[in-house]
Formats: C-alpha cells, sequence, structure tokens
C-alpha cells in the first residue's frame, strides 16, 4: 500500500540533500512523521496547506517501513500512518509536484 507525505520545495530539497529528515515542523513537535493514505491525502492539503503552493507529494511503500509505522486514530476517528524514525530517500519510490490551481492542489491521477 501506498502512503504519501506532503512537503514543501525546501523540506524535499533538505531530504534529497542530506538523505534524511525528521520531517516538517509538525512532525518534529509531535515526534513522528505524518503520512495520510491516497483517501486522506487531498484533506491533509486543504487542512494543512490551503493555500500553499510549491508543494511536493512523496509516495512511499507502507509495507517497506517495518515496525516503525503505527497506524494511529487521528483526524476524524480515522487511522492515519506515522512513521517513528527518520525518512530516507531510500524511502521514496516517487515524488511529484502538488501544483495549486485555482486554489486547489491537483494531486495525480495514478495515486492509487
Amino acid at each position: 500500500m501506498l502512503i504519501y507525505k506532503i512537503f514543501r520545495t525546501d523540506e524535499w530539497t533538505t531530504l534529497q540533500t542530506e538523505g534524511e529528515t525528521l520531517g516538517a515542523p509538525i512532525d518534529l513537535n509531535d515526534g513522528y512523521i505524518h503520512f495520510s493514505t491516497a483517501s486522506q491525502s487531498q484533506e491533509t492539503a486543504a487542512k494543512h496547506f490551503a493555500g500553499a503552493d510549491g508543494l511536493w507529494l512523496i509516495a512511499v511503500e507502507a509495507d517497506r517501513l517495518g515496525s516503525d509505522l503505527r497506524w494511529e486514530i487521528s483526524r476524524g476517528g480515522d487511522e492515519f500512518p506515522h512513521l517513528y524514525r527518520k525518512m530516507t530517500m531510500e524511502d521514496v519510490l516517487w515524488a511529484k509536484p502538488l501544483p495549486l490551481v485555482e486554489d486547489t492542489h491537483q494531486f495525480p491521477e495514478d495515486m492509487a
């Protein structure tokens, strides 16, 4: 199953340059890296990144994260994937721009 992380351009650049990251400021504050499923990603973008341009959608295979990935109750009682270790470039399957068009982020059609 693919899970997704939304990064700002500088956060994505840091991961590419350093090869690992503890995530965005909210991740550092909470002590884990927030991910979303395909069905949760659009709401995540609208809630936490409203109006933000220059975003990247990063896909990760959940099964490859092992026991460091925990599914925990969050927004609306849904279980969200949380990573309790550094995210590495080895975790990344692909990264695609998440353009903002008329105040709505445009997600890739193939993000099953």
